[in-house]
């Protein structure tokens, strides 16, 4: 496998990377992002980047990309047209939900509503008992009726969640026979086969989701399937889901859910393979672009997953990476409030028309703008000379919106601009760290996407983060995931046992069926068997609490009955997260999970002799600094990326550009450049 391609779609940019393997090449490329159709972009970034390397399409061996489609069809709200079928009585569980208030001192803030209306929500009559005996039987007349109905009204896509289907599917299949059997083109979501384990809402929500989006995905894969075949592409692509893994397109089609997240799931996954190179095992993730900054814990080399996460204010019990984002990007906009207060985000400008300093239009002040005024941004040209910086308009948007509306200049504006921004996420990465029992003191902070270089010195400095590792092309970043990962599936079933020694014979046997699902998986998507792998999780808990902490465990863990060790796993991951392990209580056993994994060839990097090169910089900025240990102005130098090769050291203040990015490095911080040409900025 010599030629791979990455693509990322972000919502200002996609961004595009080609990794030659013979070669250890890598080469990288952003276009405009395309809102209206994802895959113009795509395929006008592979095309450009392509012909500019003199590679032929049917070169490529290996294509991977990660989608916001599913995402932004949930924030839009234009998915396909649900109908929802349960058990009689719960039609309106959806509703319901679990009666928390998305936030707990706002008496007026509502809930989202439901994605499927009360009038598309039907009953049909049978009932399991929480054992999984049958109590009563599908009436299968009702259900009959019920499809005709939903096919009349041009449904297009049926949700199917029986109560305690989750023990025994039995019920659920039948239903979702009949369905295919009358009404075989609709898209069909069942609770069973996707999300088969307890706890009745996050289980329906998680499912009336997938079903919303299975049309909506289907339409989108085979179009760009169909785009990569008609350029010349002979590979399939592959997907990238929101547990850091990929699929291939056919099996994201089942469960779009899976990819709800995936653009930054990728940008963690290329975090943990830094990790691997550089020796960092412990790292907060920082990828701000455009629109947001999403940031990841990884510890000991392996990034958090959470089944806890919620998309658009909807629960989605699917495995995802631990990402938390914050309304902080480049194109963030500006305001002040009625109260008279600065606040910046979550709305942001996107592409179109991006903020004012790119000339496109923009009439509101983004966190581009303060850049470009502050000097910190190019005042003349970005992404390699390509795109024209306007700094006039980017004046007058805050002149127009900040200064006219309180008694600061452009320069006060610009600079109280960055900081709000800066304090938004620095208490996102204090909600990821010091909130879950981590000092961020004990980590490196990762920083990428296309906005991040300019933000990441000052975080570092303001949380007492020793070091900031910033990738060759951190713009491009999250792309360069997509080929360093493995095919990730995952499986889950749910019993409660207490977890005592008798107990251990009937998990391993758990275990032993859900690795034969991944087995079976791992086939399909042509998987050799040396490069087949399972992790292994139980979700555990004190018996009466209503959470789980997941604790990893490995197959001689399971098979060698080390129960004490198990539970000693779990009494230090409850102290970490709680504060408090109650050694005496009994302990529960509640999910076993398992993911299997499919490994893949990975893109390589050359590692290069350190030279002791001190480079002249292409020109002097004065640019003032706020963050600073003594705040003032500075004359700065201004590099090229290119110009620092391996064993460069240097002293900040500096501004280092390149095409995909621009980085600031504060006084009293200084930088170095290590074998495979990341940037490491130290805090003094």
């Amino acid at each position: 496998m010599r030629y791979m391609v990455g693509v990322d779609v972000g919502g200002t940019f996609t961004d595009i990377t080609l990794v030659d393997t013979l070669k250890g090449i890598v080469e990288n490329h952003k276009v405009s992002s395309t809102p209206e159709d994802p895959s113009l972009a795509i395929m006008k970034g592979i095309t450009e980047i392509l012909t500019m390397n003199k590679i032929n399409p049917e070169e490529v061996e290996y294509l991977a990309h990660g989608t916001t489609v599913a995402t932004n069809a949930l924030i839009e709200r234009n998915g396909s047209k649900t109908a929802l079928i349960v058990t009689e009585g719960f039609k309106d569980l959806l509703e319901i939900g679990t009666q928390t208030r998305p936030k707990l001192y706002d008496f007026f803030a509502a809930n989202p509503d439901p994605i499927i209306p009360g009038d598309l929500r039907y009953e049909v009559e049978e009932r399991l008992l929480s054992n999984g005996e049958v109590f009563q039987k599908l009436n299968v007349e009702q259900l009959l009726s019920v499809i005709s109905e939903l096919k009349e009204k041009g449904i297009q896509s049926i949700a199917v969640c029986f109560l305690f289907s989750f023990i025994n599917s039995e019920h659920e299949k039948r239903a979702v026979e009949k369905i295919k059997e009358i009404y075989p083109e609709v898209y069909v979501s069942s609770s069973s086969e996707l999300v088969p384990e307890f706890r009745e809402y996050p289980r329906l929500s998680t499912t009336v989701l997938n079903a919303y989006l299975g049309p909506v995905m289907e339409k989108y894969m085979t179009n760009f399937l169909n785009s990569v075949k008609e350029f010349g592409i002979k590979t399939e692509p592959y997907i990238t889901q929101s547990n850091g893994g990929i699929i291939s397109i056919n099996e994201s089609v089942k469960a779009p859910i899976r990819t709800a997240v995936s653009g930054p799931a990728a940008g963690v996954v290329a975090a943990k393979n830094l990790s691997k190179q550089t020796g960092y095992n412990n790292l907060i993730t920082f990828d701000m672009g455009g629109t947001s900054a999403d940031f990841c814990l990884i510890e000991d080399g392996e990034p958090k997953i959470s089944m806890e996460r919620s998309i658009e204010g909807f629960p989605s019990r699917v495995p995802m990476l631990d990402i938390h984002a914050c309304g902080a990007g480049g194109g963030s906009i500006a305001h002040i409030d009625e109260g008279g207060a600065l606040k910046v985000g979550p709305e942001s400008a996107g592409s179109t028309p991006g903020p004012a300093a790119y000339g496109r239009g923009g009439k509101k002040p983004t966190v581009t703008d303060a850049n470009a005024i502050l000097g910190r941004l190019n005042p003349d040209k970005i992404l390699g000379g390509r795109m024209d910086i306007d700094l006039d308009a980017g004046k007058k948007v805050i002149e127009d919106e900040i200064c006219s509306k309180t008694s600061l200049t452009v320069q006060e504006a610009a600079s109280g601009i960055i900081s709000v921004v800066n304090a938004n996420m620095s208490q996102t990465i204090r909600l990821i760290s010091i909130q879950k029992g981590h000092d961020p003191r004990d980590f490196t902070l990762v920083s990428f996407g296309g906005a991040g270089g300019l933000h990441c010195a000052s975080l570092a400095r303001e949380l007492g983060i020793p070091r900031v590792l910033i990738p060759p092309a951190p713009g491009t970043f999250c792309s360069l995931g997509l080929l360093v990962t493995d095919v990730r599936t995952d499986y889950v079933h749910s019993e409660v046992k207490i977890a005592e020694p008798k107990a251990m014979t009937s998990v391993v046997e758990i275990f032993k069926d859900l690795r034969t699902e991944g087995e079976k998986a791992l086939a399909k998507e042509n998987i050799s068997e040396e490069n087949k792998a399972y992790e292994l999780v139980i979700d555990m808990r004190f018996k009466g609490q209503n959470y789980e902490i997941p604790i990893m465990v490995d197959w001689d863990e399971i098979q060698q009955d080390s129960l004490e060790d198990i539970i000693e796993k779990f009494f230090n991951e409850h102290e970490k997260v709680y504060g408090y392990a109650r050694k005496d209580g009994t302990v529960e056993f509640v999910n076993y999970r398992l993911t299997a994994v499919g490994k893949l060839p990975k893109a390589v990097f050359k590692e290069e002799a350190l030279e002791s090169t001190i480079p002249e910089p292409i020109e002097k900025r004065l640019i003032f600094y706020a963050e600073a240990n003594e705040p003032g102005v500075f004359e700065t130098d201004i590099y090229k990326r290119e110009q620092l090769r391996p064993g460069t050291k240097l002293n900040g203040p500096l501004i280092v550009e390149q095409m995909d990015t621009t980085i600031m490095v504060l006084p009293d911080q200084d930088v170095e450049i290590d074998a495979f040409r990341n940037m490491i900025i130290n805090n003094s």
